[in-house]
C-alpha cells in the first residue's frame, strides 16, 4: 500500500461578515496554490464537491460548508488525465471508525499523479455526532443519518443534513463506496451490499466493485431508499456498501484492508494507476436476509459468532431474565452465515439481536465464466496440443513424468483438468490405464479426437475436478497440469483429489504463480506465441477471471504445501525449476511462467 506524507498543509478559516460565509485557502510551505476558488460561498449558492478548484498540486483536504449550515471534512484528489469520479464517503455513523480512519489516512496516500479522473473523500459525514461521540445520531440524536437518506430541504436537522450531501456531494459522480463497520453495540464478519434496485446496468457494475471487495460475502440490496449508496444507485451511480470492524474499535488490519480494497476498485475501475494487491476471498452471494429482533427487554446471550455457518432450526442465541430464564429463543429460519449480531448483554424489545442470510452458490458464477472462456478456446487449444506433441517438448514432459511415476508402469491415472489431451495421450503411450476429465465440454471433444489420431487408448469425459463424482480410493495416481490456478476452491480439488487416490497412491501436480503474470502483457512472450495470436480482450478476459479467484493472491506453492500438510499430508517432493527443464527454448509453447511441480504420497492405511 503506497504510503506519503501530506504533500502540503491546507488550514480553512472561516469567517462571518454578514450574510456571506468565506473559506479560505492557505497556502502551503511545500509549495504554491491557486486557492479553493470555487468554495467560496453565499447563502445562495454552495459548493458541489467535485467542481472544486484544486490547488497546483491537485489534492487537498479541507471542510466543506454544507447548506444546513454545517460543514463537512472532505478530499479532492483529481488527476491530470481525464477519467471517471468516485464519492468515497465514510462516518455516516459516528461510531464507526474503520471507515473514518481509512479515509482519513486515503486522503492523504492517494498519489494524483497515478489518478485518472477525480477521487471524492467524505471523511465524516455526521461529523457533528462523530466529534461530539454520540452513538447512532447523524447530526443529532433524534434521527439515524444513514435511513433519511435522500432527505429533505425541509425536514428535520438530520434530513436537512443528508439532502445538503446529495445536493451537494452526488453531481458529477461516476461510482460510489460508503465505507461501514458494526455500531458499537455490533460485531460483524466483513461483507459487501451492492445496489439491487436500480437500472439493471447499474446493478451488474455495482455488482462487478462488488465482486473487487476482499470479504467472503456480499449482499445485494433490496431497497432503493434508506441509505446513500441506494440512493445513490437509483440515481444512475453504481454503489457499494463496504462494512468491516464494529463494537467501537479499530485495527490496523481492518484500516489496512479497507484502504486496499479501495485501491483494487480504484485501479479496476481505470481511475488509478498501480498493480492491484493479493487478496484472500472472492464474496460469495449471500441471499434471504433475516434481521431478527427481540420481543421482550432482558439479557442477551448469542449462540454462534458473526461468519458462523448453521443448520436450519439450529438456536441461535436466547434472551434470558435476570433469574436465568429464557424469555425467547432465536432460531434459524434457514440454513445460512452470521453476518453481524449485537454483542452487548443487555437488549430491549425491537431491538435487533441477529442478522443472518443464505449463502446463494448457485449465482457463483465463476465456474459458468470459466467454462465459456475455456470453450472459446477449445478449438484453438486442440491445435496447440497437437503440435505440441510432435514437438521435442512432448519427449521433456515425459521425462518429469518419470522423474516421480515408479519404473514399473501401469495402473489407474487420473488426469484432472485434461484439456485437450496432452497428458492423458502421453501417460497412454507410457502404458497407464488414464481416464482424463474436463469441466468444458469441447476440450472433451478435442482430447477425444486427439487420442484418436494419436492411437491413444484413454477415457475421457465431462467432469469437475473439485467433485470428480468417483468412489473412494479409485485411482493409483492423480495428474494435473496448469488446472489449480483456475480453480474456484482448488483446497476442495486437493482434498477431493487425496480421497479418489487408493492408500500409497502419488499426486502429481505441475502449476505456477500465474497471479504474478498478466496475460495481457505480452513483453515476455515471443512474436510466435500462442498469446499474440488470442486477441487482447481474450486476454483480458484471462485477467478479469484470475482475479475472481483467491488462489492467484497467494505465494505458491507454499499455500499448496500448507493446504496438504492441513489435509494429513507429510511426504512431499517439489521442484521449483520445472519449468526452467521443459521450457528451454522460446517458442510458440514457452511459458516464461515459474512452473513448479508437487508430488505428494497419499498415506498407506
Amino acid at each position: 500500500m503506497p504510503r506519503k506524507p501530506c504533500r502540503f498543509e491546507m488550514e480553512c478559516v472561516r469567517k462571518a461578515r454578514g450574510r456571506t460565509d468565506h473559506l479560505l485557502y492557505r497556502q502551503s510551505r511545500y509549495g504554491r496554490g491557486k486557492g479553493w476558488d470555487s468554495v467560496m460561498t453565499e447563502t445562495d449558492r454552495f459548493p458541489v464537491l467535485s467542481e472544486l478548484e484544486m490547488p497546483e498540486n491537485r489534492s487537498g483536504e479541507t471542510f466543506l460548508p454544507l447548506k444546513d449550515g454545517t460543514e463537512i471534512p472532505v478530499a479532492v484528489i483529481a488527476g491530470q488525465k481525464p477519467g471517471k469520479t468516485i464519492l468515497i464517503t465514510a462516518g455516516m455513523h459516528p461510531d464507526e471508525y474503520v471507515g473514518i480512519e481509512a479515509a482519513v489516512e486515503l486522503a492523504r496516500e492517494l498519489d494524483p499523479d497515478r489518478v485518472r479522473g477525480k477521487i471524492l473523500i467524505v471523511m465524516a459525514a455526521g461529523r457533528t455526532a462523530f466529534e461530539k461521540r454520540d452513538v447512532r445520531a447523524g447530526v443529532d440524536e433524534s434521527q439515524n443519518l444513514y435511513l433519511v437518506f435522500p432527505g429533505k430541504a425541509d425536514g428535520t436537522p438530520v434530513e436537512r443534513h443528508a439532502e445538503a450531501i446529495v445536493s451537494q456531494c452526488f453531481p458529477g459522480v461516476d461510482y460510489m463506496v460508503d465505507l461501514h463497520s458494526g455500531c458499537i453495540f455490533e460485531s460483524l464478519t466483513p461483507h459487501v451490499y451492492y445496489a439491487g434496485k436500480a437500472d439493471p446496468a447499474v446493478m451488474e457494475m455495482s455488482r462487478e466493485m462488488a465482486r473487487q471487495m476482499d470479504v467472503p460475502y456480499m449482499v445485494r440490496s433490496g431497497v432503493s431508499r434508506g441509505g446513500a449508496y441506494n440512493y445513490a444507485s437509483s440515481c444512475g451511480i453504481p454503489a457499494v456498501l463496504l462494512e468491516r470492524g464494529g463494537q467501537g474499535s479499530r485495527t490496523e488490519e481492518e484500516i489496512y484492508s479497507d484502504k486496499r480494497d479501495i485501491y483494487n476498485l480504484l485501479i479496476r475501475l481505470g481511475i488509478y494507476e498501480a498493480q492491484k494487491e493479493d487478496r484472500t476471498y472472492y464474496p460469495l452471494d449471500v441471499d434471504k436476509l433475516v434481521l431478527q429482533y427481540a420481543e421482550y427487554t432482558g439479557l442477551w446471550y448469542p449462540e454462534k459468532k458473526p461468519g458462523d455457518l448453521f443448520e436450519r432450526g439450529e438456536i441461535l442465541g436466547n434472551v434470558k431474565d435476570y433469574s436465568g430464564e429464557i424469555l425467547e429463543t432465536c432460531y434459524a429460519s434457514h440454513d445460512g452465515v452470521i453476518l453481524y449480531q449485537t454483542e452487548t448483554l443487555a437488549i430491549g424489545e425491537n431491538t435487533p439481536m441477529i442478522a443472518y442470510g443464505r449463502i446463494a452458490k448457485e449465482k457463483d458464477d465463476r465456474e459458468e465464466r470459466i467454462v465459456s472462456y475455456w470453450s472459446k478456446r477449445s478449438a484453438g487449444f486442440l491445435e496447440q496440443k497437437r503440435r505440441e506433441l510432435h514437438n521435442p517438448i512432448a519427449d521433456r514432459w515425459v521425462a518429469q513424468l518419470k522423474r516421480y511415476l515408479p519404473e514399473k508402469q501401469g495402473g489407474k491415472v487420473l488426469d484432472a483438468g485434461c484439456g485437450a489431451g496432452f497428458f492423458s495421450i502421453l501417460l497412454s503411450h507410457m502404458g497407464y490405464e488414464v481416464t482424463g476429465i474436463d469441466l468444458t465440454p469441447g476440450m472433451i471433444e478435442g482430447a477425444e479426437k486427439l487420442a484418436r489420431e494419436e492411437k491413444a487408448v484413454c477415457r475421457f469425459e465431462v467432469g469437475d475436478a473439485m467433485k470428480t463424482g468417483f468412489p473412494d480410493g479409485s485411482f493409483d495416481f492423480v495428474v494435473s497440469r496448469n488446472l489449480t490456478w483456475t480453480l474456484p476452491d482448488p483446497e476442495q480439488a486437493y482434498r477431493e483429489w487425496l480421497r479418489i487416490l487408493k492408500p500409497g497412491g502419488l499426486l502429481l501436480n505441475f502449476d505456477a504463480n500465474y497471479g504474478l503474470d498478466n496475460a495481457a502483457d505480452l513483453a515476455a512472450v515471443p512474436k510466435n506465441h500462442t498469446h499474440m495470436q488470442l486477441g487482447m480482450s481474450t486476454l483480458q478476459e484471462n485477467e478479469a477471471i484470475k482475479e475472481t479467484l483467491p488462489i492467484n493472491g497467494y505465494a505458491r506453492p507454499a499455500w499448496d504445501l500448507e493446504i496438504l500438510r492441513r489435509l494429513g499430508i507429510g511426504e512431499f517432493r517439489i521442484d521449483t525449476s520445472a519449468g526452467k527443464q521443459i521450457y528451454i527454448c522460446e517458442d510458440e509453447f514457452y511459458n516464461p511462467a515459474p512452473v513448479f511441480a508437487l508430488c505428494v504420497r497419499k498415506p498407506p492405511e
